[in-house]
C-alpha cells in the first residue's frame, strides 16, 4: 500500500485575512497567498490549511458561512481559488480547507427562509428552533462567545447559537443538513482540494431534549463531562458520513478540531471509519515544564495507540495565545518557543504550525477600539478575544504594513512598527533567526532517516526530557534555567541542530537539541 501523504506531513495554517494582501485593501486574500507560496516552499512545509474564505458577512471573520460553495469577494473568487490551487500543487504543496458544519451564517439562504417561515415548518427544522420556558430561553446553555446560547425571534421562538447569534446551529437530525454537507465536500474535492479541517469537530450533535446543565466550571472551548453542548455520541455518525464521501477520493483526508480531554473519548474520533486525524491540544495547554510536556506527548501517543491514525501535534493556531507569549513573552518566550518547535518537529506523526510562528511572532495587546472578535462585545468587554494572535504577517522591514499589502494602507488589525525586526526580510538575513531555525528543522525532518519510527524516553536530569526515535534521532529539551548534560553516550559532535548554541558540551536552559 502506498504511504498516505499526510501521515508525517507538516501543515501550515494560513489565516487568510492575515497572511498576505494581494489587492491593497488591507485584508489578506487568495491572490496575496498565491504571491507568497515560495515562502512556504522555502520553509519546507508539505501542505496548507486555509481558514474560511467562503461568502460571509464576517461576523466571526468567515466562520459564519453564508455560502460554503463560493468565495467571498473580500478574498477573491472561484477562479482565483483555482489558480491558487494549481500554483500550490505545481510547487508540491497540498491544499486543505476549513469545513464549518456546526452552524451557518444568519445570512444563509436557509436561515433567512427559516425566519420567514412559521414555527414547525420544514425551513425551521434545518436549525435548532425551540419554544421558550417560563418566558426565557429553552435551557441554560451559554454561548462560547459569552451570553446565552439562544436568540429570540419576533414570533416568540428561540434558536440555538453555540457561538455568535449570527451563527445559528444547524440541526443535524435533519437529513437535508447532511445532504448539503455532502454536496459541499464533493464541490471542493472535485475542484482538487486535498482535504479538510473540520471546525468544532466535537460539536454538531445535540443531546435529546436539550436539558439544562451545570455551568459553574465551563471555560472557553473546554469540553468537560458536564458540557452537554459537545462530544455527544451522535457526532460519530456525522464523521462516518463525512468519511464515506472522502473514501471516494483516495488521497483526501480530514483532521478534526476536537476539544476533548479524555483520551478514551478522543480515540473514538479516529476509528477507521471516522477522522484520519484529530488535534490533541494537550501540548497547547502544557506549561513550560518538562513533566507537563512529557505528559502531553504521552497522552497523545496513548490516544493513537492501536489505531491507524498518527499523532497530530500543534502549538498555536488562530484561537490560541501564540506560544512565544504563553511561554513568557520577550526573549524568554522566544527562546522557549525555539525549543518547543524542535520538540514538536522531532516527534512522530503530523505537525501543524500557524502562520507567523516561524517568525516568532508574539500576541499583541491591541487598543480596545480596534478589537473585532465577537467575544469582546458578547462578554460585555471583559474577554478580549482572539485578535491578539491574528495580526497580519510582516514581510519586509520599514513601517507598517511591512510588505503585507502592496499599498500604504491601514491593515484590518494594526501592525506593530517593531515587527520590522521580525519580518521575513529581516530574518532571511540572519542565520540565527527563528525563520532559519524552522527552515533547518523542517529540512532535517523531511530528509534525515533518523526521524523514522516511534520513540522511547531516555533518562535526563529533573526539569529536562529526552526521547529517542527508532531511526536514531535523540531530542533533548531543558526547561530549567541551568545547563544540563546531554543524554548519556552523546557529545557535541553528535549535534544535528540546536535551538541555541551548546555551552561547553552541555544543553543550556530553555533550549533543545537534536542528536544523531
Amino acid at each position: 500500500m502506498a504511504h498516505d501523504w499526510w501521515r508525517d506531513a507538516v501543515f501550515y495554517q494560513v489565516y487568510v485575512r492575515s497572511f498576505a494582501d494581494g489587492n491593497g485593501d488591507g485584508v489578506g486574500d487568495l491572490a496575496g497567498l498565491r504571491s507568497r507560496l515560495d515562502h512556504l516552499v522555502a520553509l519546507g512545509v508539505d501542505a496548507l490549511w486555509l481558514t474560511p474564505f467562503y461568502r460571509s458577512p464576517m461576523a466571526d471573520h468567515g466562520y459564519d458561512v453564508a455560502d460554503p460553495r463560493d468565495v467571498d469577494p473580500l478574498f477573491g473568487d472561484l477562479a482565483e481559488f483555482d489558480r491558487l490551487l494549481a500554483d500550490a500543487h505545481a510547487r508540491g504543496l497540498r491544499v486543505t480547507v476549513d469545513l464549518v458544519p456546526n452552524h451557518s451564517s444568519d445570512q444563509h439562504v436557509w436561515f433567512r427562509e427559516a425566519l420567514a417561515s412559521p414555527p414547525g415548518s420544514p425551513a425551521r427544522e434545518r436549525y435548532v428552533f425551540r419554544d421558550g420556558v417560563d418566558g426565557g430561553p429553552p435551557n441554560n446553555w451559554p454561548s462560547i462567545f459569552g451570553g446565552p446560547a439562544w436568540q429570540r425571534v419576533p414570533d416568540g421562538q428561540w434558536y440555538l447559537h453555540l457561538f455568535a447569534p449570527e451563527q445559528p446551529d444547524l440541526n443535524w437530525d435533519n437529513p437535508e443538513v447532511a445532504a448539503d454537507l455532502r454536496t459541499t465536500l464533493r464541490f471542493w474535492l472535485d475542484r482538487g482540494v486535498d482535504g479538510f479541517r473540520i471546525d468544532v469537530g466535537h460539536g454538531m450533535a445535540k443531546p435529546p431534549g436539550l436539558p439544562d446543565m451545570d455551568i459553574a466550571d465551563l471555560k472557553l472551548l473546554e469540553s468537560a463531562e458536564n458540557d452537554l453542548r459537545f462530544d455527544q455520541d451522535g457526532v460519530h455518525d456525522i464523521h462516518r458520513m463525512i468519511r464515506s464521501v472522502l473514501d471516494d477520493y483516495p488521497e483526501a483526508m480530514a483532521v478534526g478540531e476536537v476539544w476533548v480531554k479524555d483520551d478514551d473519548r478522543l480515540r473514538l474520533y479516529i476509528r477507521p471509519d471516522e477522522l484520519h486525524l484529530a488535534f490533541n491540544f494537550r501540548l497547547v495547554e502544557a506549561r513550560w515544564r518538562a513533566d507537563d510536556l512529557r505528559s502531553a506527548v504521552e497522552h497523545e501517543l496513548h490516544v493513537v495507540e492501536g489505531t491507524d491514525s498518527p499523532p497530530c501535534w500543534v502549538l498555536s493556531n488562530h484561537d490560541i495565545v501564540r506560544h512565544v507569549s504563553r511561554y513568557g513573552e520577550g526573549l524568554t518566550g522566544e527562546r522557549r518557543a525555539r525549543a518547543a518547535a524542535m520538540l514538536e518537529f522531532g516527534l512522530p506523526g503530523v505537525a501543524y504550525l500557524y502562520n507567523g510562528e516561524e517568525l516568532g511572532l508574539p500576541n499583541v495587546e491591541l487598543p480596545d477600539e480596534v478589537l473585532q472578535d465577537p467575544t469582546w462585545l458578547r462578554s460585555g468587554m471583559t474577554e478580549r478575544g482572539r485578535d491578539a494572535c491574528r495580526i497580519p504577517m510582516p514581510w519586509t522591514g520599514g513601517e507598517p504594513p511591512l510588505g503585507f499589502s502592496p499599498r500604504d494602507v491601514e491593515t484590518w488589525l494594526p501592525m506593530p512598527p517593531a515587527w520590522s525586526a521580525l519580518s521575513v526580510e529581516a530574518q532571511e538575513a540572519d542565520p540565527s533567526s527563528m525563520l532559519a531555525l524552522y527552515r533547518s528543522a523542517l529540512s532535517l525532518r523531511s530528509k534525515h532517516p533518523a526521524f523514522d519510527g516511534g520513540l522511547e524516553w531516555l533518562p535526563m536530569p529533573a526539569g529536562s526530557l529526552a526521547y529517542r526515535r527508532a531511526g536514531g534521532l535523540v531530542c533533548a529539551v531543558n526547561t530549567t534555567n541551568a545547563a544540563v548534560d546531554l543524554p548519556a553516550g552523546h557529545t557535541a559532535d553528535d549535534v544535528l541542530l540546536a535551538s541555541v548554541p551548546l555551552v561547553g558540551g552541555t544543553l543550556p536552559g530553555d533550549a533543545a537539541v537534536w542528536l544523531a
